[in-house]
Parts: C-alpha cells; structure tokens; sequence
C-alpha cells in the first residue's frame, strides 16, 4: 500500500484505476486516503483496538479538507491509546459499497469464475440501490429483513442475492468493520417457491430422442451432447468443457465441475456415443472457429429448437440431469449412490428427489399387507 505525506493537492490528484486505490499518510499511523472506481474518495483510519483490526470511514473528500481529517484521525488514535480511558471501537462508518468492493476482490478466489459473475450481478441488481451509501457498521437486522420483504415479487432473485449479501457482511466482521458475531443475515429464512424440478416421463424421453434422430445427421455434436446429458447426469458446461484427453479406462474424469473434480462412470451407450465421434481436436465439441469448445449460445439454441419440435416448451436442460436422477431412483438405487453419480458433496442436495419413491413405498406397503394377514383396500 502506497505510503507518503498527503498534501492537498496530492489528495485532489489522485484519479481511480481498476482497482480501489489506499493512500498511506507518513505523518498520521494508519491514516490515509482511499479512491473507489467510482473516483470516490474517503479519509480513513486503520488501526488496532484489544488486538482486532478496526477500519473507520472519516469522511469524504469533498465534504472536509485533509487538515481536518488528519486532526480528527490523530485525536482518535490519541483517544485509544490512553490507558485510563476504556475506549471501544467506534462502530465501522466505512460505506458498503466500500466494503463490497474489497470483498469481490479479496474473497473471489472462493468462487467460480461464472459464479462470481453471477453474484456481481445480483450485488449491483438487488443489494446496492437498497444499502448505497449506507455504513457497514449501522446495518441491522432489521434493515436486512425490510430489505428482503422488498424483493416478495421476485423470491428467486431474493434467495439467491441474500447469501451474497451474508457474505459481504461476513467478511465486514474478518476485515474488522464490524464486530465478530453480528452478521444480521443469518437466519433469515427464504422464500418458499414452487418446486421447479420437472422429470421427463418414458413418452416425453421416447420424443425427444425421435427428434435426436432426426437432427443427428446434420448436427452430430450437438445431438450427442444431448444425449450425453441424458445418459450421465452431468451438467451442461462438464460436457461442453470435456476434452478428449478426459475419456479414458471408460470413463470421464472431469478436471473441475460445481463440486471440484469428479469421476464419471459411463454406461455402455454413452461410451458408444463417445467412440463414434471425430477426434479432429482436443477439445470433444469444439468450435467451428477453432480452439476452443462449442459456445453455451450455439448449444443454447439448439435445445431450444429440438424441445420444440418433441413439445417440450416447459423443460429446461438442467430437468434432463433431474431426469437421469429420477430413472436411477426408480431402478432402485440409494441416494447415496445417486449423490455420487450427480457429483453432490452434500446428501441433503439428493433428498429432493426422494419424493420419487413415493409410488414404490405404497407399493411396498400394499405388499406387505398379504404378507402380515391383512387385505389389501380394492
């Protein structure tokens, strides 16, 4: 971190770059000058209190001078530093998006490079235009629940951007904005929402491979993404991302997924599938523009077209993962067998589909019925 004596002009110099920007003053310990993206700039004091690291927002550049926010910085290292006095750390006036800003950078390597586009998207969209310009260390609980009351029409957006949040503020406690302890996100409970698992039955599996059929003359990559979809459980990108070099011995060993690394069994059709395509490339599906894999849009398209041909306007491409679940359930398999054939490192992940067995549990009730002397209801 930079480190200089801070003048005026040196403070009304300094311009925003890609990065937040902190600027050390020599003069004052752990005074100094940060300039957002934005090109907004803020006094600030960093300094230690009962051995935790505590940040606090002097105030903005625009609104006082650095001759006063250096006076004010050095009475509040002189308030601390007296023995005879207990002074606790002032509560963390360092705004949000100050905040939010360090963490996106500092935490993403915990991220996913499309996960963390996606939780960028829901910062900016749902969290910021409620909590702009508010200081980290006043958020409550009671700000965090108005905040997601507001979000009813949209429960999707709310349940997903909440846990963005909680981090945020998570780490707000680590960085020492706010104190261990009070991150007023945990508990909030989600809302319900209509379950969106959808399962193709036998008919709707026989229709979409009759239109598979049709299409694999002109489109052999893409239908056999498809059916490779159908026939593993995988996710769209494990099987757009798949290069030839992971097939072997029978089976995919998928450099990194949702979950890290994972083994793919094949069964013997999709091992077909497999053996039957052009190795023209390193990649499996590559592009026809060369060194890279098929684009997600180019894919995207596709099932769009081929679900509306077998009348499947409601299924997502995700529901044919639901779908390989479904059918390994109703063979009779655990969920835990499930669990690793899907990839989850959590069992409470697979329990979703436990609602399938549902018809095998009448079933076996019935059954049992003969067995134990009873009589079974017409």
């Amino acid at each position: 971190m930079p480190k200089t004596r801070l003048t005026q002009r040196r403070v009304d110099s300094l311009k925003p770059r890609k990065k937040a920007l902190d600027v050390r003053d020599s003069v004052v310990r752990g005074f100094g000058v940060r300039v957002l993206q934005s090109g907004r700039k803020s006094f600030f004091l960093h300094s230690q209190v009962d051995g935790k690291r505590v940040w606090q927002s002097i105030g903005d550049t625009r609104a006082m001078t650095l001759e006063c926010a250096r006076e004010q910085a050095a009475s509040l290292l002189a308030s601390r530093s007296r023995s005879d006095e207990a002074c606790p750390a002032a509560p963390a006036s360092i705004l949000i998006e100050e905040v939010a800003e360090e963490v996106f950078r500092r935490y993403k390597r915990h991220w996913k490079p499309r996960t963390l586009e996606v939780n960028l998207g829901y910062y900016r969209k749902q969290i910021l235009p409620w909590f702009k310009g508010r200081a980290i260390g006043d958020i409550t609980r009671r700000d965090v629940q108005r905040w997601f009351a507001s979000l009813h029409a949209t429960p999707v957006a709310a349940d997903r951007s909440a846990p963005v949040l909680s981090v945020i503020l998570r780490q707000a406690e680590v960085y020492g904005y706010r104190p261990e302890g009070s991150n007023p996100c945990t508990g909030i409970k989600r809302y319900r929402r209509r379950n969106r698992e959808r399962f193709l039955n036998d008919e709707e599996i026989r229709r979409l491979s009759c239109v598979l059929d049709k299409k694999v003359a002109q489109q052999p990559l893409l239908t056999a993404i498809v059916r490779l979809l159908l026939l593993t459980g995988c996710r769209k990108s494990e099987i757009l991302n798949l290069q030839w070099s992971d097939y072997r011995e029978g089976k995919l060993y998928l450099r990194d997924s949702k979950t890290g690394p994972r083994t793919v069994w094949l069964s013997s059709p999709a091992r077909r599938i497999l053996d039957g395509l052009p190795r023209t490339d390193r990649w499996m599906f590559p592009s026809p523009r060369g060194k890279c894999c098929l684009s997600t849009d180019t894919f995207n398209y596709f099932w769009r077209v081929i679900r509306a041909e077998a009348g499947l306007s409601d299924v997502r491409c995700h529901d044919l993962r639901h779908t390989y679940a479904s059918v390994a359930l109703a063979h009779g398999e655990t969920i835990l067998t499930i669990g690793r054939l899907l990839g989850h490192t959590n069992p409470a992940t697979t329990l979703k589909y436990t609602h399938l067995a549902d018809a095998s549990v009448r079933e076996a009730a019935e059954a049992l019925v003969s067995v134990l002397g009873g009589r079974a209801d017409p």
